[in-house]
């Protein structure tokens, strides 16, 4: 009896240890009683009684990512291609995302497939193409409002790859690389064209440079020749000046002398001989200018005829001979 008593004891410490449950962190736990729901358990330590309740499902509330195969869509103007999806969500309601839908993942890809075909058809190819934040915009909102029921927020979607067909695809090449090569073409001839502005800019600021140094030389050999021409002109006014200071002291000089040899003269007390004598010696000088007619005082006459005769006595004197005794 004893043993049955303890045995009892261990099993019924063993089933309150069964119902003693752990929540981990960014999960919970979905509680059923007798079938029904009964509970959500948060993060943490929770009791279940045994037998009469159970974790139905174990939920993660983490942010989730589900990577879709690609789906056919056709656009507005009849071309097919394949899309697949990126879905971000996070479950919000343990009980809704339990209860609300069966497989909610399936759920969420097909309603993400019938909206992006939705939203396609009204697209063609090359607003698809480039248009895939108005896309990924539209499905998320979209989605995001289908979900609520189910206890799931769709943060975004966002489309991974667009396929579109082979020959569209080699058109498309084909496009790119013509607009490649036009944008290379007009990238050279810009380059070019600015080059040759460059070029010509150059020769002209080149041109303008040497006109002005060449009219800046031109400037200053006239200011040199200018110098030049003051300076001689200077020294010719300077050298006149002292051929006429030279000239007016000579003439002072000479009639200084002429002064005082007059004082002299008259000091002296000359006699009529010797006044005569000064007189043809004035005469003289005289006569050696360029005057072409001379008047000649009539003393000067009669003391010229005495000298002739006085020279020639004098040559006559000269040519005969000494008488021999």
């Amino acid at each position: 009896m004893q043993y049955i008593i303890i045995g009892l004891v261990i099993l019924l410490i063993i089933i309150f240890i069964a119902g003693i449950k752990f929540v981990p962190q960014a999960s919970e736990f979905v509680v059923e009683r007798l079938g029904t729901y009964s509970r959500s358990l948060s993060a943490g330590p929770h009791y279940v009684i045994p037998f009469l309740e159970k974790v139905a499902k174990r939920v993660s509330i983490k942010e989730q990512v589900v990577d879709f195969k690609p789906q056919p869509v056709i656009t507005k103007d009849n071309v097919t291609m394949q899309i697949d999806t990126v879905v971000f969500y996070r479950i919000t309601d343990a009980k809704q995302y339990t209860y609300g839908v069966e497989r909610p993942i399936s759920a969420i890809e097909n309603l993400t497939a019938t909206t992006l075909r939705n939203i396609i058809g009204e697209l063609e190819l090359d607003a698809t193409l480039t248009s895939r934040d108005v896309i990924n915009t539209k499905i998320t909102a979209i989605l995001d409002n289908a979900t609520d029921p189910w206890g799931i927020k769709v943060n975004r979607v966002e489309l991974k790859n667009i396929i579109p067909p082979r020959e569209i695809q080699d058109s498309m090449e084909r496009q790119m690389k013509a607009e490649r090569e036009r944008r290379e073409k007009i990238l050279q001839a810009e380059g070019e064209k600015k080059s040759q502005i460059l070029v010509a800019e150059g020769e002209k600021e080149s041109k303008i440079l040497k006109a002005e140094a060449e009219k800046e030389a031109e400037i200053l050999r006239a200011e040199a020749e200018k110098q030049a021409m003051i300076l001689r002109a200077d020294a010719v006014r300077q050298q006149k000046i002292l051929e006429a200071q030279g000239e007016a002291e000579s003439i002072q000089l000479v009639q200084n002398a002429l002064a005082e040899s007059l004082v002299k003269l008259n000091q002296s007390d000359p006699k009529e001989n010797v006044i005569a004598l000064k007189s043809l010696e004035a005469f003289a000088k005289a006569a050696d200018g360029r005057a072409t007619k001379i008047i000649i005082p009539s003393e000067i006459q009669g003391l010229a005829g005495m000298v002739t005769s006085i020279k020639e006595i004098a040559a006559n004197s000269v040519q005969q001979p000494p008488v021999k005794k």
